[in-house]
């Protein structure tokens, strides 16, 4: 009987440890007001603005888990073409691209990357004011360490809402210029951008 009670006492300080140690925070990305949520209990702690996947590479919807952290990530798929002198070629490019001769392929940096959904993750990154990822839930730098520094592999993430369309983006910013560009014209990709725009944001506390 008594090493039926110590069994029974050693799985429940067992469970109560387990259940201390477990990270208390969980993640909501709302596509539709493009901000990511860091939540405690009942309680948001921090809110960042993000840019989410654009039609064509939509973010997927669901509830996920913080599968993978990697303090410097890099894009398996994603990146830009540069010539032998380091000049963009191609700014968004892919590894299915040919690559003129001279000229290499460089995978797009995807610093404090959080996989939460095959290759969809948060990370810090260019945020232009609109969806403009090719499925990454990018965050400002600052708060991308944020989030990093808070969750764990396992931590709930949950996505919902309903990108904006085109037409809605200027809701989040300017939009893009259009202009008839030449190829060896076009501006540095987005996920390079030299000086990334830093929106303003602050923890949110009840």
């Amino acid at each position: 009987m008594r090493a039926f009670w110590g069994t029974v006492i050693f799985f429940s300080l067992a469970a109560i440890a387990w259940a201390q140690s477990e990270n208390p925070y969980r993640v909501e990305i709302d596509l539709n007001q493009q901000t990511a949520y860091l939540i405690r209990g009942r309680w948001v702690v921090m809110q960042s603005p993000i840019s989410s996947g654009r039609y064509g590479h939509l973010t997927e919807t669901g509830s996920f888990k913080v599968i993978e952290k990697e303090r410097n990530h890099y894009s398996s798929i994603y990146g830009k073409i540069v010539d032998a002198n380091g000049r963009t070629v191609v700014a968004d490019a892919d590894v299915d691209m040919r690559v003129p001769r001279g000229c290499k392929f460089i995978p797009a940096p995807m610093p404090w990357f959080m996989r939460f959904h095959g290759s969809d993750g948060m990370h810090a990154g260019y945020l232009p004011g609109y969806p403009a990822s090719h499925g990454c839930v990018r965050m400002p730098d600052q708060l991308a360490v944020a989030f990093y520094n808070a969750v764990d592999v396992g931590t709930p993430v949950t996505v919902f809402g309903r990108t904006p369309r085109t037409g809605e983006y200027s809701r989040f910013g300017s939009q893009p210029q259009r202009g008839p560009w030449p190829w060896f014209r076009q501006p540095v990709g987005p996920q390079y951008e030299p000086q990334p725009r830093i929106y303003d944001s602050r923890p949110v506390y009840p």
